[in-house]
């Protein structure tokens, strides 16, 4: 419970169009904040009395000051970059270095939430591509199209009230999906060092089988290093399920695909072509296949493996 009668802290970013950076900088301050007790109120504002008056400055200010909780990255010279000349510092990332320890349980966690959502976003604010372009006239919608559909559109533009409301409402919204990351990070990196140990005690290493749910992802941070690898044998709900590790984890490329005549096959269809009697579905993009059985998902690896 917040004191009633306790002073506000004051957090104090721009206004205008607001973009991941700050939003998600907002949201990291109001998670340690709450987590303290306090009670906090945010002003979108470039008025320099407003400023200075602040306990918590974000993305604006033109200072980078962590002992006063000044958090900006515009200023000439910028921040700093991450180990010196990796991905310069936006104001989350700055946020982030000094309340993310006190955010989490270990200093583990900290570097997978930074590595995973705050470094790619403060390479999108500072410029910088971390993925490949490509001349489709397809662009990703992802994280940016949502905080994008929240903006004022050309009918709306002057709307100060209406945009701080939808400023408001993602800050709220990240805030709680920062959280949920803080707690997935916690069971990641359990999840990896369990499988880091089902390797190291396993004699076959082409097909590794690991008896419980696992994704792409989780994989890849686990294992990305040992490229002998080529399927995975896990459950799947009720079902056993054969993955294609792939070659790189920003990549959608299999080190080896299930065999080009099985994509989009499935019941006895599957079963006839790759005759394994129980198998249930691959798909299209051959990174997966299913079986009924653990048995029937080692054969469908190995044969896969012989194709």
């Amino acid at each position: 419970m917040f004191p009633l009668f306790k002073k506000k802290k004051i957090i104090v970013t721009h206004n205008g169009s607001f973009h991941a950076d700050d939003i998600f900088a907002c949201a990291t301050l109001m998670l340690f904040l709450e987590q303290k007790g306090e009670r906090y109120r945010i002003i979108r504002t470039r008025d320099e009395a407003e400023i200075h008056k602040a306990d918590f400055v974000v993305d604006v200010g033109g200072e980078y000051n962590p002992e006063k909780n000044l958090f900006d990255h515009h200023q000439i010279g910028g921040a700093g970059a991450r180990d010196g000349e990796g991905i310069p510092y936006a104001s989350f990332g700055l946020v982030w270095k000094k309340f993310g320890p006190l955010l989490c349980k270990s200093q583990e966690i900290v570097i997978d939430i930074d590595k995973r959502i705050v470094e790619p976003i403060d390479a999108i604010d500072n410029g910088i591509s971390i993925s490949e372009p490509r001349n489709i006239s397809v662009c990703d919608y992802g994280l940016y199209g949502i905080i994008g559909a929240y903006q004022n559109t050309w009918k709306e533009a002057g709307a100060t009230d209406k945009q701080l409301e939808n400023f408001l409402f993602l800050v709220r919204f990240f805030k709680k999906l920062l959280k949920r990351e803080i707690e997935r990070s916690s069971d990641r990196i359990e999840m990896v060092r369990m499988i880091e140990e089902i390797y190291e005690n396993s004699s076959e290493k082409v097909i590794l089988e690991i008896p419980f749910h696992v994704t792409t992802g989780i994989l890849n941070q686990a294992l990305d290093k040992h490229k002998e690898i080529m399927f995975i044998v896990s459950k799947s709900n009720t079902q056993w399920k054969a993955l294609a590790m792939r070659k790189n984890p920003c990549s959608f490329e299999n080190r080896k695909s299930f065999p080009l005549e099985w994509g989009g096959k499935k019941g006895a269809e599957l079963a006839q072509i790759s005759g394994v009697s129980d198998a249930v579905f691959c798909h299209n993009a051959r990174f997966l296949a299913v079986a009924e059985t653990k048995e029937g998902a080692w054969e469908l690896a190995r044969r896969a493996l012989e194709n």
